[in-house]
């Protein structure tokens, strides 16, 4: 008997390799069904690279393609889709709060009882109300949004009601799940001057990258600010000066490009801009033919998707909490200060190792996947970074070379969706689970820096 649960105590002591399992076997599923010769028009079957890519992307709320989404694949193969991006969104939400739940059990009833009190969004261990407050809160966007967009679709642009309900609900589950796909060849460039139809998309990605910590504490404590937690106010504040320095950025590279924002009004480019750098943080939606951008707008975005969204949200990236803790450790060193405080609360130190770990390994592996593609394919290094970087922060956006890469090439990015999607979160737990005080101490020793 005491043989027989070893490995299930093993297993649980180690919560992120069950996430791992999950998404690798619902990759499997969603490829094998992609790959039936139902899911795609036409005669036969799409190729296991297609099914495999397609899968992958959609699990893991990416976006990026190897064939037209709406063209290429049958009224089955988008509900597959749908359902994977829906698995994926909600499955890393859950996923990541009940990570954090494993962690936190680990801790000393004291510990439990601060952090509760601080954060102020989880409690000692009630699991299901977690859960049921992802369900609730994703339904409820996704909802709202589906309601804004089939209106929409069907009063203004007069589709007929069965097609525009399918495809706003489409979208609003692709949008508030930062997955990504559209069931147009064009994604968003055909609404690029419509508000309703943008900023229903872009808010509803914006509230998807915040994490559900924050939308649940926001829902308790929305005109209480005091009452908010480190993190929510890490959070808000990065995210937001992100956005405005993003839409500034890309709006005034793009403003006299006739390719992009030059031929469109003056409201229409700031609609745009805004909405590129939204986009651009993690939905992967585009109303600008991204191929046509200058490649100074490439760098910013890079930066951008590199930073991603919210902690536990649907959002890749390496997160805009650990980018904003990286930023305050700088500050303080460069002020001299023996402590980060962020919000009159100071940060552990351990946890600047944690944030400076996962920058520094997820760095590591944008630039190994920028040197393996660029031996790989003829592009230029500049899109192959973008491309590399965009797959592997889930994005999903793309200078149009996905479909042109070698089958090789593809292989590529789906490793690095994969590892770039579950590789925060386990990483991030295994870092928390590993902490342990160690009993001795090494002499002083002070290498030059610089």
């Amino acid at each position: 008997m005491a043989q027989g649960s070893t490995p299930r105590r093993a297993l649980l002591r180690h919560p992120a390799q069950i996430v791992v399992l999950a998404f690798l076997t619902a990759t499997a599923v969603g490829t094998a069904l992609l790959w039936l010769p139902f899911s795609s028009e036409g005669p036969g079957s799409a190729t296991f690279v297609e099914a495999l890519f397609t899968a992958t992307s959609a699990l893991c709320v990416t976006g990026l393609v190897v064939v037209d989404t709406g063209e290429h694949w049958t009224t089955t193969g988008h509900v597959v889709i749908l359902a994977l991006a829906q698995i994926g969104g909600f499955g890393i939400m859950s996923a990541a709060s009940l990570l954090g739940l494993f962690a936190f059990r680990r801790l000393g009833l004291r510990s439990r009882l601060v952090t509760a009190t601080e954060t102020r969004s989880i409690g000692l261990g009630d699991v299901r109300s977690v859960l049921l407050g992802v369900v609730r809160v994703s339904l409820v966007i996704e909802a709202v949004t589906a309601v804004v967009l089939v209106s929409r679709l069907a009063l203004h642009y007069e589709q007929p009601f069965p097609q525009a309900l399918w495809e706003g609900v489409f979208l609003a589950v692709s949008a508030f799940n930062n997955a990504g796909f559209v069931l147009r060849a064009t994604s968003m460039m055909d609404f690029v001057a419509d508000p309703w139809m943008s900023l229903a998309v872009a808010f509803a990605a914006i509230l998807g990258g915040l994490g559900f910590p924050v939308l649940l504490e926001l829902r308790r404590h929305l005109h209480r600010p005091r009452m908010w937690s480190l993190h929510t106010k890490l959070t808000l504040a990065t995210t937001s000066a992100i956005y405005a320095l993003g839409t500034v950025l890309l709006t005034a590279q793009e403003w006299t490009n006739p390719a992009t924002l030059g031929a469109l009004t003056r409201p229409a480019r700031l609609l745009a801009g805004f909405f590129m750098a939204s986009a651009t943080r993690s939905s992967g939606f585009n109303s600008l033919d991204t191929a046509e951008m200058t490649t100074g707008s490439w760098m910013v975005m890079d930066v951008m998707m590199f930073i991603g969204g919210g902690s536990a949200s649907t959002a890749g990236g390496i997160k805009v909490t650990t980018f904003a803790l990286l930023l305050m450790v700088i500050v303080a060193e460069l002020r001299g200060e023996n402590h980060v405080s962020v919000f009159s609360r100071r940060v552990p130190e351990r946890v600047h190792r944690q944030a400076l770990t996962v920058a520094l390994l997820s760095v590591a592996a944008v630039v190994l996947g920028t040197v393996v593609l660029s031996e790989l394919t003829h592009h230029t290094t500049d899109r192959v970074l973008f491309e590399v970087i965009s797959a592997f922060c889930t994005v999903g956006l793309s200078t149009g070379i996905t479909g042109e890469l070698t089958e090789a090439g593809q292989l590529l990015l789906v490793v690095l969706m994969l590892a770039g999607r579950l590789g925060p979160i386990t990483l991030g737990t295994a870092l928390a689970l590993r902490e342990r005080r160690r009993l001795y101490e090494h002499p002083e020793g002070r290498p030059i820096i610089g």
